[in-house]
């Protein structure tokens, strides 16, 4: 039962990130601001690790 409140905790978290994001990112000041390297940042897979981390840590 924890393992799947893990998982809803993981994927809300993903979730309310990419909201983040796209809240900001749609405001041309800080468009114009991004450079390729900051958008290579925002790769889903680095989301994805960083949850991978926080269930390292919940599970210690």
């Amino acid at each position: 039962m924890s393992a799947l409140a893990l998982h809803l905790l993981q994927a809300s978290l993903v979730y309310v990130n990419t909201c983040m994001l796209q809240t900001v990112l749609v405001e041309p000041k800080w468009a114009v601001r991004m450079t390729p390297e900051d958008y290579r940042g925002l790769t889903p897979l680095r989301l994805a690790a960083h949850c991978r981390s926080v269930a390292t840590w919940f599970r210690h």
